[in-house]
């Protein structure tokens, strides 16, 4: 892999740089660099994810002919670079960087042409249908069911922790259609229109305040046959495929590497006693460590991007980069927390750009924020950032996929 920049490639960035400086508005700036969760709230990320579609850059990864940017290893890596240093909102992941790989890879030609056109657009607004009460990190024990009926699905059961369900008008879903004595089994992988009848999303809150997760309830909802992408039964291959491009596949690093700038300023600037915080045992060795780690995790991104510029899945280094990113990230936050200090304790959800609505808060009628602004965020984020290890498959259970698929234990 020649990591070298060419001309070419050069003249990318330069075109990257004055996009973002034309249609990266200071409040979307703002916005991303404020945010708390590892997502966008849904304004802000659709206000992004229209200017990227209008020039054709809003799917990367994605083929040409399939709507994509179709850009090479290196154009994806500048592009996440510059977008991470000029603190772009990201998009939101759900279609774009899982349903759409999918349906590009496992659907048929009528799924695609009905689905990635309204999905690069934002008129389809995806969320997963994966966990359920019991099944989270033994997904195959997942017991929502769909009968046949006629040239429908009969769907009925219960979802959770599903991201911005009450924002999406579209779910894949993993439902089982039969009993087998093996449990990935009988699973098959189901679009399922979020406004059919016998459809009910119910909030959850985080220990942020947000409101981004959400319970789903199934009550005899009807699905057409016509969505189920691969065959019925075999879901469990198809989420696979998936669960490598929500683990895997895109690039961690720069954004890490971002934060991490901004956090070493703010340990070199003098606090209210005159004070450094790089300067106090062990910070500055900490900092250099993540340094050294986010350096390591981009060698590793920047291969397995080159191999889905060859149309390879990321493979089991997809687990090792959900790993290795995810406990960076806790990692910064609790940097953040510290670099804060007592300023990190006031709840002030209105000095960050969060995720979701935080109901039963009000804030300040004159807007009042304690402390310096880096700090607004500092708690919010670590809270939230808690749940890094446990989402898209809990980082015990991607170690035990390493052991054996990397290790051959």
């Amino acid at each position: 892999m020649d990591l070298a920049w060419s001309d070419a490639d050069r003249a990318f960035r330069d075109e990257v740089l004055a996009f973002l400086d034309a249609e990266l508005t200071p409040d979307l700036r703002a916005k991303g660099r404020a945010m708390t969760s590892v997502y966008a709230d849904h304004a802000t990320g659709m206000a992004w994810q229209k200017k990227l579609h209008a020039r054709g850059w809003v799917a990367p990864a994605w083929p040409r002919q399939f709507g994509g940017a179709g850009w090479s290893v290196v154009q994806r890596y500048i592009w996440a670079r510059e977008a991470a240093l000029a603190g772009a909102p990201p998009v939101s992941p759900m279609g774009i960087g899982m349903c759409g790989p999918v349906l590009i890879g496992h659907g048929t030609k009528a799924q695609q042409d009905r689905f990635l056109p309204p999905m690069l657009s934002g008129a389809h607004f995806w969320c997963q249908g994966y966990s359920e009460p019991g099944s989270g990190s033994d997904l195959a024990s997942l017991q929502m069911s769909a009968v046949e009926d006629g040239d429908d699905f009969v769907c009925n059961g219960h979802k959770l922790w599903t991201t911005h369900a009450h924002e999406a008008n579209w779910i894949f879903c993993l439902v089982r259609t039969s009993r087998e004595a093996i449990p990935q089994q009988g699973i098959t992988f189901l679009l399922i229109d979020m406004t059919a009848p016998g459809v009910e999303v119910k909030p959850i809150l985080m220990l942020s305040g947000e409101h981004i997760q959400n319970d789903v309830f199934f009550t005899n909802v009807r699905v057409p046959r016509a969505n189920v992408v691969g065959r019925v039964g075999e879901g469990w291959t198809v989420a696979k495929y998936l669960m490598q491009f929500e683990r895997g596949g895109s690039a961690a690093a720069p954004g890490l590497g971002a934060r991490l700038e901004r956090l070493s300023e703010i340990a070199r600037t003098p606090g209210e006693d005159g004070r450094r915080l790089v300067d106090a045992p062990g910070y500055a060795a900490r900092l250099a460590q993540a340094g050294i780690d986010i350096a390591a995790l981009e060698a590793i991104e920047l291969r397995v991007m080159s191999r889905l510029s060859n149309g390879e899945a990321p493979g089991a280094e997809s687990s090792l980069m959900k790993t290795v990113s995810t406990e960076l990230s806790q990692r910064l936050t609790e940097l953040s927390v510290e670099a804060a200090g007592v300023y990190a304790a006031p709840w002030q959800p209105h000095g960050g750009a969060l995720g979701g609505p935080t109901p039963g808060f009000t804030p300040p009628a004159d807007g009042f924020l304690a402390g310096p602004p880096h700090a607004w965020i500092a708690a919010p984020k670590y809270f939230n950032d808690r749940a890094g290890s446990i989402y898209a498959g809990t980082n015990e259970i991607q170690r035990n996929i390493m052991a054996k698929a990397v290790l051959g234990l």
